[in-house]
């Protein structure tokens, strides 16, 4: 038994993914000097939204994106104004570079986004996992969902509706980094994540105890175990189990499916009757993209609630983004504002404008879900992104990137702005935010072998 050594960080891992962190025991004595880890963060979310942002020239066109002020004392621009009411939550990062996004202009952006690597070649996808899905697996244990992927009026344009490189930004950890498309279908996503709730109350019903997971895992260790550690063990487990039966009733109770609103005029596969000049267009689709985002953000606020999964990403378009915005009277396309008709800063900072008011009420949701002494936005990872800086040139630096949480210790209500550092040293530092131990994330080429300071 002598030659018989667990990790501090050992594991009781059982069929479906579950995992028990276990107490300090006897059999661990050599490990006890480490330092004890700081609180990991719990979940993940990354967001989507198209076409980078607006920066100014020093000329004719003004600063929309970029704050003003010092670190800790800023103004938030004018795109970023919708976030005032989670600010003390928003990390604003600038001059940050995607130097890994190789590639064809707008698809390379897409795949290095998330996974910090080059695309292979015009057409293909990238050489690594995303982000989500290495922390999808560790965060989401059991029968849950690892990820939930979700998109909005997604498919436009030369995609036609059909999973491209200029549409995915989440990949699979599975040796083939296999593309994961979105889930577009409003009604098909609440049956999938709520359809199964008790009907009367509309909340979850919780019968089964993660101890039943790891049973089997719990007779084989207990006996390479002395008497004091398989007391220390037994007490461990049935304080789990009694903390359970008061989790169940606090998840019950936040656990709520959100109203399915009638969406029977939005086509979530509008996208495979498209053109590749974005001339057909679906403008009853269009109007309807605001109610049917507040229902996809709802839908995965209460995914998360409910521990469906800890790990999401939400998409507000594919890159090509060729659909129009009736509700803010501007009657051409995405892509038409950002270079097909002449680059229009004025209808791009609007469009941006809007976005961060919809990310804005995704984080403000996320807040307001008690999770027992703490918000759901406290133990989170919030990670907004694009697949360019300048949407005119397509240009890469000074990427538009915030935070926002508290997971990890994740310290917002700042402004850090950085000298061209490379992005992959932000993935870096998010991954160790949740705990995971690497110097280097995506293609070793872009990283510098340490995470971006000063997140926490």
């Amino acid at each position: 038994m002598a030659s018989f050594r667990l990790s501090r960080r050992a594991l009781l891992r059982g069929a479906g993914g579950i995992a028990i962190a276990l107490p300090w025991l006897e059999i661990m004595r050599q490990e006890r000097s480490a330092h004890a880890a700081s609180a990991a963060a719990k979940r993940f979310v990354g967001v989507y939204t198209p076409g980078g942002t607006v920066h100014g020239n020093g000329r004719d066109i003004p600063e929309q994106w970029s704050p003003t002020g010092s670190e800790n004392d800023f103004k938030l621009s004018r795109i970023l104004a919708p976030y005032e009411p989670v600010k003390s939550q928003l990390l604003v990062l600038d001059g940050i570079d995607m130097k890994s996004a190789v590639g064809e202009q707008q698809q390379s952006g897409m795949i290095a986004w998330l996974t910090g690597t080059p695309q292979k070649s015009a057409g293909s996808y990238g050489t690594g996992p995303s982000i989500d899905q290495v922390l999808g697996g560790r965060l989401t244990p059991g029968t849950r969902s690892s990820s939930l992927e979700l998109a909005v009026r997604w498919g436009t344009g030369r995609s036609h509706g059909l999973v491209t490189p200029m549409g995915v930004v989440s990949f699979a950890n599975d040796g083939q980094f296999t593309p994961r498309p979105p889930m577009l279908d409003p009604v098909a996503i609440w049956q999938t994540l709520f359809g199964a709730m008790a009907p009367a109350s509309g909340k979850a019903k919780w019968d089964k105890s993660i101890l039943d997971y790891v049973g089997k895992r719990y007779v084989g260790l207990s006996a390479k175990l002395g008497a004091a550690d398989r007391q220390r063990i037994e007490q461990h487990l049935s304080a789990i189990r009694d903390l359970e039966r008061g989790l169940a009733e606090t998840v019950a109770a936040r656990c709520v499916a959100p109203t399915l609103l009638d969406t029977s005029d939005y086509d979530p596969f509008a996208g495979l009757a498209s053109s590749d000049d974005g001339a057909v267009t679906d403008l009853v689709t269009d109007a309807a993209i605001p109610k049917v985002g507040k229902l996809m953000i709802d839908m995965l606020v209460m995914a998360l609630a409910c521990d469906r999964t800890s790990v999401a990403t939400f998409m507000w378009s594919d890159s090509e983004a060729k659909h129009t915005y009736p509700w803010l009277n501007l009657p051409q396309t995405f892509y038409f504002y950002q270079n097909g008709g002449g680059y229009r800063p004025e209808e791009c900072a609007q469009i941006g404008t809007w976005y961060a008011s919809q990310n804005s009420y995704l984080l403000q949701q996320m807040a307001k879900v008690d999770m027992g002494g703490h918000s759901l936005l406290d133990e989170s990872v919030v990670f907004f992104g694009s697949e360019v800086s300048n949407p005119a040139t397509h240009s890469k630096q000074q990427m538009p990137f915030l935070l926002a949480g508290g997971g990890g210790g994740l310290r917002g209500g700042r402004w850090l702005t950085y000298d061209g550092v490379s992005h992959n040293d932000l993935l870096v530092a998010i991954l160790s935010l949740f705990d995971e131990s690497v110097l280097t994330f995506g293609d070793p080429r872009y990283c510098s072998g340490t995470a971006l300071p000063n997140l926490t």
